[in-house]
């Protein structure tokens, strides 16, 4: 019964895997990997390393570029997760009341999501662009107008703006899927109780959504720090001070000739060691909390 499932797994997850970890302990580049020219098959020539690359990472002359975009990458995520969660509470609490066109917004705010992600940052980048609509906008009322795709600032901050856009739509959905689970009689007997809009918030919906916020909020940290797409397709090569891990690791193994097999597979041997060490403090930490709300 479980062995269709099991040979799935095997064959897009286990052996890339498997077959990552095995790279990034050579030195394979695109210049000594296997490869068929024509009717010319040539073998493999790389050689086994050990752990040369990870060491050449963290603390060789690789470790300046690697902890300055591991700084970067965790200020990114927590940045685009807090504001995710933040607008999606808030926007989730709003269309959860009563009031006219609740459907028409609901159906507005989840546009976002909807759109295939490089449709929504193609339509950002020309709306970032030198003379695109925000800047006219600015200029029009003598605002300056930011270098959004060009300084190092505004790059940063252009691509937490466009990933939060991308972003909130799920977190607004999972939360008011949440909101709408909790007992109204929950609020009501507060209510009766003197209960202020802040206590009612306060002591009845987070208690309420903490389930769903572990969920949503872990699988923001896993997307964000992965976020490939937005960075990439927002800037190219053009913006160094933007790339996360992810994406530079990317750029060793495709965006350079030769290309760099083995370091990128280790960028992401080390980054899944990073989030399975977050997920499982996460996991625990959530758990002390559950078993103290308990007691």
């Amino acid at each position: 019964m479980v062995a269709p499932v099991v040979a799935v797994l095997g064959v897009l997850v286990a052996y890339p895997l498997g077959r990552g970890v095995y790279l990034s302990l050579t030195d394979a580049t695109s210049d000594n990997v296997g490869r068929t020219i024509g009717v010319n098959k040539i073998p493999d020539s790389f050689s086994f390393v050990g752990f040369d690359h990870y060491v050449e990472i963290l603390t060789g002359s690789g470790a300046d570029t690697f902890w300055k975009q591991f700084v970067w990458t965790l200020f990114w995520t927590a940045a685009c997760v807090a504001l995710h969660y933040g607008i999606g509470l808030g926007l989730a609490v709003l269309l959860n009341r009563r009031m006219r066109g609740r459907t028409l917004y609901r159906l507005v705010l989840i546009l976002p999501w909807a759109v295939p992600t490089f449709v929504t940052v193609f339509s950002w980048r020309m709306i970032l662009a030198d003379g695109g609509v925000l800047n006219s906008a600015f200029a029009s009322v003598g605002m300056p107008e930011p270098a959004w795709l060009s300084e190092p600032f505004w790059q940063r901050t252009a691509a937490i703006v466009v990933n939060t856009w991308c972003g909130v739509p799920f977190m607004m959905v999972s939360l008011l899927g949440g909101l709408q689970s909790i007992p109204g009689e929950l609020y009501e007997a507060a209510e009766t109780d003197g209960a202020t809009p802040w206590q009612r918030f306060r002591y009845v919906t987070l208690p309420g959504l903490r389930a769903v916020s572990s969920t949503v909020i872990m699988l923001g940290v896993i997307w964000t720090f992965n976020q490939f797409i937005v960075i990439f397709l927002l800037f190219g090569s053009t913006a160094p001070d933007t790339e996360i891990l992810v994406t530079w690791a990317y750029r060793l193994g495709f965006g350079q000739t030769p290309r760099d097999y083995a370091g990128s597979a280790a960028y992401g041997v080390i980054i899944l060691s990073m989030l399975v060490v977050l997920v499982s403090v996460y996991r625990r930490w959530l758990n002390r909390n559950e078993e103290a709300a308990v007691r």
